[in-house]
């Protein structure tokens, strides 16, 4: 037996709140692949100010994957988390997370070029888990709210 909520949502035409919810999705995936992808010119210029000329290769990778391991924890830890509380609470949780890590990932300090790209590492992983708990989310409810002709 077919819900009837199910079934109104895929016959309902294409409305505002389609628009809508594809407009907060497409640009939570922009700013996550912004966040993801600027390390390389960062990179550059920690080596440029603070290594002379150019970052150390196990730095470097430090720096450019530690995100990507973040967003494999964070994948899987909302994911879980969206299935038990909601995905809209945790949607709202992961893109405070989102704009938390890029904020302190920018005023990454320290006395040290040691100390500046560690600090970088740890915000920028936490920025990781916020990207992949976004991903689990935003994707599933654009599958919801999408009606059976457009999806």
């Amino acid at each position: 037996m077919e819900l009837k909520v199910l079934s109104h949502l895929d016959a309902a035409r294409i409305q505002l709140y389609h628009f809508r919810s594809i407009i907060v999705a497409g640009m939570g995936f922009l700013t996550d692949v912004y966040n993801v992808f600027c390390v390389p010119p960062i990179t550059n210029l920690l080596g440029r100010l603070n290594y002379d000329g150019k970052l150390p290769l196990g730095t470097s990778t430090a720096v450019k994957g530690i995100a990507l391991c973040g967003i494999f924890v964070g994948n899987i830890y909302f994911g879980r988390l969206g299935d038990r509380m909601g995905r809209k609470k945790v949607y709202g949780k992961t893109l405070l997370l989102i704009v938390c890590g890029s904020i302190l990932s920018g005023f990454s300090v320290g006395k040290s070029p040691e100390l500046v790209v560690g600090s970088l590492c740890f915000f920028r992983f936490w920025l990781g888990v916020g990207i992949g708990g976004d991903y689990p989310p935003s994707t599933t409810i654009i599958a919801e709210y999408a009606n059976k002709k457009s999806r």
